[in-house]
């Protein structure tokens, strides 16, 4: 970046924010203030990434480096992909990083840039998003007018639909067709943008990156677990007297995070960690659970994209349920039957079951039927995620499920968590 930009001694290493800056918002001057010049990095920093031990911030954790070395193996010149849409309704760790943060992100983008000799680099945000496009317009012209990237980065607004930011929807999206996911093999990897090699990863993955060519793999190491070291930005929701999105280390204790979020043990019912693709744990599970993905995989959750909502003890999880399952099922790419048929008629049984109707019993057998029926038949996840997620809660709220096919179905109905309208695929 600025040849004139001073150099800073590195941050304490255990010091939290990492990522958030105590300014938030603030320009290109505060950023390298704080965190000092981005260094010209060159294939060394594949090396670094892969000893740092970052994983994936956008879903299943995926180790970057390994990812890195995918694509710098490749016979074409690769192309960067940033992932900022956030699809994820329950989610605001994305947006909250690309509003106050931005430099750390371009910073990401243009070192990853650089370690792959990639000739193109895209970043692409939800189009609705309009305050997360200003900031990151504001960001980059304020760099290109200061003359301090050495990286062209092209900023797109994607579709506002869950399944536009799965990866291979966002490279059909970047080459200009409907953002819809495509069968794979080959993944972006391998053949992606302009049918080149393609790193694909989340921005809150491609600031960690911007930290790790400043500072190196040692400091960034110095908080979180061994096999998943450094920070995660987590959204918490719900019952908590503190909503918002946090910067913890990995391997927090998840009963810590609900604590200093003013969460009453009591009231939790349930807990969803991961998003609309994670899944529910109950209360005691929730509370003896830590924010890895090794910890919630154990205990039936997934950690995916950070997400942490606590669901009240005196409201339906089943009617929670349902309505996520009925968004789910209306953000289907219209591509493959087990969505286009699957996910709706799970989505009708659920609500049988919610309301108690006279079908409610016969719909839990008929949710038995379909679940198997419709997981690992998509052209991407989307099945798989709603299908965990439905599990998960008829082992959650077993009692519920029970009272409910006996027509005995919870008095508070109404859905907290939000199903927004769908948006175009262009």
């Amino acid at each position: 970046m600025a040849a004139t930009a001073p150099a800073v001694a590195p941050p304490e290493p255990t010091a939290l924010p990492r990522t958030l800056p105590t300014r938030p918002g603030a320009g290109l001057d505060a950023h390298l203030e704080r965190l000092g010049p981005l260094p010209r990095v060159g294939p060394g920093l594949v090396d670094q990434v892969q000893a740092a031990g970052l994983r994936g911030r956008g879903g299943a954790g995926f180790p970057t480096g390994t990812k890195l070395r995918a694509v710098a193996a490749g016979r074409r010149r690769p192309v960067v992909v940033a992932n900022g849409t956030e699809g994820e309704p329950a989610s605001a760790k994305d947006r909250t990083l690309l509003v106050n943060a931005p430099h750390l992100v371009l910073d990401g983008i243009t070192a990853a840039t650089q370690a792959l000799g990639a000739d193109r680099a895209v970043l692409c945000v939800d189009r609705v998003q309009r305050p997360v496009l200003d900031a990151v317009h504001r960001a980059l012209d304020e760099r290109r007018r200061l003359g301090t990237d050495p990286v062209r980065i092209e900023l797109l607004a994607a579709p506002n639909r869950y399944v536009a930011g799965e990866e291979t929807a966002l490279v059909r999206f970047v080459d200009g067709h409907d953002a819809k996911p495509t069968f794979v093999p080959p993944r972006p990897f391998e053949k992606g943008v302009g049918g080149r090699p393609t790193l694909v990863d989340n921005v809150e993955t491609l600031a960690q990156i911007g930290l790790i060519a400043r500072f190196g793999g040692d400091w960034y190491r110095a908080v979180g677990t061994a096999d998943e070291p450094g920070t995660l930005l987590v959204t918490l929701s719900g019952a908590v007297a503190q909503a918002g999105v946090r910067e913890v280390p990995s391997g927090t204790g998840l009963a810590a995070t609900l604590v200093g979020a003013g969460v009453d043990p009591d009231r939790i019912g349930a807990v969803l960690v991961g998003g609309y693709f994670g899944a529910w744990l109950d209360g005691p599970t929730a509370w003896s659970s830590a924010l890895s993905h090794a910890s919630l995989r154990s205990a039936g959750g997934a950690l995916g994209c950070g997400v942490v909502f606590v669901h009240p003890v005196d409201r339906c999880g089943l009617a929670e349920t349902a309505s996520i399952a009925r968004w789910l099922a209306g953000e289907n790419a219209g591509q493959c039957g087990p969505c286009m048929y699957g996910l709706p008629a799970i989505a009708d049984a659920l609500d049988h079951l919610a309301l108690g109707t006279r079908h409610a019993a016969a719909a839990v057998g008929r949710l038995e039927q379909l679940l198997p029926a419709v997981e690992g038949r998509g052209a991407c996840r989307h099945p798989d995620g709603a299908v965990r997620l439905v599990r998960s809660a008829l082992a959650t709220f077993a009692a519920d499920v029970e009272a409910h096919a006996s027509g005995r179905p919870c008095p508070a109905q109404q859905p907290w968590l939000p199903t927004p309208e769908p948006g175009a695929w262009r």
